[in-house]
């Protein structure tokens, strides 16, 4: 039986995707975009789609008892650059959100909640190298502080409710698709437009900033895993760390310039590069591995030939 599945957020960055592969899987019919705003865009017109504010329970409460939807993939969110400019919107659409959807999980109108968290939840004082699952959490974002704060309340839900919520640390998500979202993380994605359109790319953070990335294939493949994971694997009800690939803006330049020799980037950090580095280097991701079998495809080097072969 195929589960009934509403995404919350589907225009985003990970959304986009996330949905085209749900619908691959388990029928149009059977996954129910929405989001805040009808963008004209493949995920509205390829499938079921409903406007919803994320921060209106009555809405998302309708949506889930008319489509009797049984997984709720909670994918709005301010993200953490554009969250630094707005904290007390960041903080209202970051947690009412999840309590909105936790709620429902509550009162067994759901079965099942994926959430993302982000390495945003690690801060100044965490272990910069092959970041521990367990470790100092001291975010010094606005969105780091609400997904440190979310993973908290899908743990206690779980413990307290028996609430079957799911979540992966994300790193930074690279793909072809969708522009840049306003992270930290996203000059690895602009940089690709760039290095195609124009041949050069200012750079906002400094060339030695080392920061966990992740291609948008591995990580929508990790999003559908956990859910797909029987409930006994899943050991971990706060959030997952989740790595493939850990590399600085010298070394993406560097890969990039294989494929397009005359490429040329510059450096002029801005204040993104206070939130790069507070978060890790590396991550380790040994309790997903263990756990639900996850593994990872794509490094720097295929990574760069799939980004340049489909922007190109």
């Amino acid at each position: 039986m195929n589960p009934k599945i509403l995404i919350i957020g589907a225009c985003g960055q990970i959304g986009t995707e996330l949905t085209q592969k749900l619908r691959k899987l388990y029928g149009t019919d059977n996954v129910i975009a929405s989001d805040i705003r009808k963008l004209n865009t493949d995920v509205v017109n390829s499938g079921p789609f409903e406007v919803v504010n994320a921060l209106d329970f009555n809405q998302i409460e309708h949506l889930v008892e008319v489509h009797q939807i049984t997984d709720v993939y909670l994918m709005a969110a301010l993200l953490s650059a554009t969250a630094e400019k707005n904290p007390a919107f960041a903080w209202d659409l970051n947690m009412n959100s999840l309590f909105h959807v936790l709620n429902l999980a509550k009162a067994k109108k759901i079965k099942k909640v994926f959430w993302p968290s982000s390495i945003a939840v690690f801060g100044p004082t965490t272990p910069k190298e092959n970041t521990p699952q367990y470790t100092v959490m001291e975010p010094s974002t606005v969105y780091g502080i609400s997904k440190q704060a979310g993973e908290r309340w899908c743990e206690y839900y779980h413990n307290i409710y028996g609430v079957d919520v799911r979540s992966i640390r994300y790193p930074g998500l690279i793909s072809w698709s969708t522009p840049p979202g306003g992270g930290t993380t996203d000059y690895a994605v602009d940089i690709f437009y760039k290095a195609i359109a124009d041949k050069k790319y200012e750079c906002f953070l400094s060339s030695e900033t080392k920061m966990p990335m992740m291609y948008m294939d591995d990580a929508i493949d990790a999003t559908i895993n956990i859910m797909k994971a029987p409930a006994e694997e899943i050991k971990i009800h706060s959030s997952y760390n989740l790595a493939a690939m850990s590399f600085t803006p010298t070394e993406i330049a560097a890969e990039i310039k294989k494929h397009i020799p005359d490429f040329e980037i510059t450096y002029n950090p801005d204040f993104r590069q206070k939130i790069a580095d507070s978060w890790p280097a590396s991550i380790d991701d040994s309790s997903a591995r263990e756990d639900w079998n996850w593994k990872h495809t794509f490094d720097l080097e295929t990574m760069t030939k799939d980004m340049i072969e489909h922007l190109s």
